[in-house]
């Protein structure tokens, strides 16, 4: 795909020469009208001259007649450039070098040359021709197109260096970076867009940081009510019928952890400095989070890394827990190395996840269709994923070779 600012510079470059071209065709259309001036100066200059077979006294005395008022030498030359009359000093013939232009430099300073139709050359001290012919012309006519060109690349970047870094500040926005900004250079409307940019992204600043600390203070408060029903319920003792209380302490532990994972989810929102990390092995965090639950199996080797073993442990807890409600047992933990990076593999017996949700499962509160309510949150899988890129990984889901599927965290390690 070709660059904004390339695309600019060539349609510059093909119009300069669109114009030069333009501009010789029309020159040698028209026989040029310098060189009609010389051609014209030529035929009336011979008109008064004798004829080339005439007496060199008879051309000597018509070159004589011809340069009375000029006062400069002028010197007339025959078709192979050898004198044929003078008056003052003799000048220089045209040479090879002379013959494309009718004003040339010699050692007694600038001399004109005109070309008679019969071939003859006459030479002047004084200027009798009419600036430089149709080649020179053209030269200089290409040199300036190519001068209007090279200096027109550095203006043409100019501009879309700008466009390029507000592209940059546009991704850096969509990229979750709300402090994306850019600078404001010049008055023109790429300036205009640059500060339109900007107090767009002012404003979606604004308002993501109020709805994440409302989320966060929301949550935070919800705690107080489920507490004061959790105690109300132990109150209750055995007044309350036990299937009923067993049914509302469910309720109370599962809104518990929903408030949990919505507040932990806001602060991983709100939060924009790194994790506080410390040296950790993953394979006895992994043991510790595996030992809570019956069915789960865990193999591999020592890793260090450096994380936040709380966060850590959240993640690899909600791992096991959509195990647990949407697979089948056992839940198999699998703990390797690959490069520079730890792999954490989570699989369970049953038929796994589907490749067309295998990006949808890591939504918030995201539930298929036709699957059925198992429990949940909808917030399990989504903080997974954040906790591994707050640590600089990521997590997806993968299919393995006996066609079920697993999911896979990657960790630095």
């Amino acid at each position: 795909m070709l660059r904004l600012y390339l695309r600019f510079y060539v349609a510059l470059v093909a119009s300069l020469l669109l114009f030069v071209v333009a501009i010789v065709a029309l020159w040698n259309f028209t026989g040029g009208p310098v060189e009609q001036a010389s051609i014209t100066l030529g035929r009336l200059v011979q008109s008064v001259l004798p004829p080339a077979d005439s007496p060199v006294a008879e051309q000597q005395e018509a070159l004589r007649r011809l340069a009375t008022g000029l006062n400069g030498d002028v010197t007339l030359f025959d078709r192979d450039e050898s004198t044929v009359a003078a008056i003052g000093r003799p000048l220089p013939p045209p040479g090879p070098k002379r013959r494309g232009t009718s004003m040339a430099h010699s050692d007694r300073g600038p001399v004109s040359y005109v070309r008679l139709t019969d071939g003859r050359w006459l030479a002047a001290s004084v200027p009798i021709g009419y600036g430089h012919r149709r080649f020179i012309f053209h030269i200089m006519l290409v040199v300036l197109a190519l001068a209007i060109g090279v200096g027109a690349f550095p203006i043409v970047r100019q501009i879309t260096r700008r466009l390029e870094r507000l592209q940059r500040g546009v991704e850096s926005l969509g990229a979750g970076d709300l402090a994306a900004r850019v600078a404001v250079e010049g008055r023109d409307e790429v300036a205009r867009l640059a500060a339109s940019f900007n107090r767009a992204a002012g404003q979606i600043e604004q308002l993501v940081q109020g709805h994440k600390a409302l989320l966060a203070n929301a949550s935070h408060e919800l705690r107080t009510p489920v507490a004061r029903i959790r105690l109300a319920v132990e109150l209750m003792k055995d007044s309350a019928d036990a299937k009923r209380k067993i049914g509302l302490e469910q309720d109370i532990a599962e809104l518990d952890w929903l408030v949990d994972e919505i507040l932990l989810a806001s602060r991983l929102d709100t939060v924009t400095e790194a994790v506080a990390t410390e040296e950790l092995d993953l394979l006895a965090l992994a043991a510790e989070v595996c030992a809570r639950y019956d069915d789960a199996q865990l193999e591999g080797a020592m890793i260090s890394i450096h994380g936040d073993a709380r966060l850590l442990r959240r993640l690899l807890r909600n791992l096991l827990e959509n195990a647990r409600r949407h697979g089948s047992p056992p839940t198999r933990v699998q703990i390797a190395r690959d490069a520079a990076a730890a792999i954490i593999t989570v699989w369970d017996s049953g038929p796994g996840v589907p490749p067309s949700e295998f990006e949808n499962v890591f939504r918030p509160f995201y539930r298929p269709k036709d699957a059925p309510d198992r429990g949940g949150t909808g917030l399990g899988l989504a903080l997974v994923r954040q906790i591994a890129r707050r640590h600089g990984g990521d997590a997806r889901c993968k299919v393995m070779d006996d066609g079920r599927s697993c999911f896979i965290v990657t960790l630095p390690a």
